[in-house]
């Protein structure tokens, strides 16, 4: 994994070595910059990336708190604010900054600065990254079993998925209707089993409902608008409205 890069931000170059000579004993990190002024550190924060900056308050042209007010929120680096006044505390934290160095300060008080904010830094990489594995997740799709395993009887039954005409919810149990006409009652929520079935053709129709694509005849018109799904052995199954878009997708993308 790259070093976390750090830009240093100070009117005085004095005040600019004596931070890059504390920060030259540790390993962890890199210095990518220095800069003077506020308007040549946001070009330098757009332009390097940089996961953390030193940044005094007081500076000409554009101080280091205007600086924070022209980036936003989700772009900002870990902040070190250094000043030489206290009165400029209250300002620095609403503006959520890892931490807050008064001059002069030791090594240190420095390092503990530096833990802070690479503490900040490991948090939001770590948040990005459950990010990306939780959207990897949501949009990977879910493969359809070869078999469904359901328990009926104090039986364990294997199901083709592809032999279900229809479920339906009754209190605690399921009843999965075969194309054999066989009836398996289960105790098994319905969520669950559509949740098992992934990416089959089984598709939910209402809230207590699912049925298999490959068995739906017609879509009948009832009265108001509503709709009832015809299966090819005769049974109807009424259709939410706010279901009936994603069966007519999924019907049309098995075509």
């Amino acid at each position: 994994m790259a070093k976390p890069r750090i830009l240093i931000v100070d009117d005085e170059p004095l005040a600019r070595e004596r931070i890059r000579k504390l920060l030259g004993g540790e390993s962890s990190v890199e210095i990518v910059g220095e800069c003077e002024n506020g308007l040549e550190a946001l070009a330098a924060i757009r332009r390097e990336h940089p996961a953390i900056v030193f940044l005094d308050v007081e500076m000409p042209g554009c101080n280091g708190l205007e600086l924070l007010a022209r980036i936003p929120a989700e772009e900002r680096p870990a902040i070190v604010l250094t000043t030489a006044h206290e009165r400029f505390a209250v300002d620095a934290f609403s503006a959520q900054v890892v931490d807050y160095l008064l001059k002069p300060f030791d090594a240190g008080r420095l390092r503990v600065a530096l833990k802070r904010a690479l503490d900040h830094v490991d948090a939001l990489r770590s948040g990005d990254l459950a990010q990306q594995i939780e959207s990897l997740i949501t949009k990977a799709p879910v493969r359809q079993p070869a078999r469904l395993l359901v328990k009926c009887d104090g039986r364990m039954i294997f199901v083709d998925p592809k032999e279900i005409v229809w479920v339906e919810a009754e209190n605690n149990y399921c009843a999965i209707h075969l194309a054999s006409a066989k009836r398996l009652l289960v105790r098994e929520t319905l969520s669950s089993l559509e949740e098992r079935l992934g990416t089959s053709s089984v598709v939910r129709v209402n809230r207590s409902a699912l049925v298999n694509g490959e068995q739906v005849q017609e879509l009948l018109p009832a009265n108001y608008g509503d709709h009832f799904v015809l299966l090819r052995n005769g049974v109807r199954i009424p259709l939410s409205r706010s279901r009936r878009g994603r069966l007519e997708a999924a019907l049309t993308s098995k075509t």
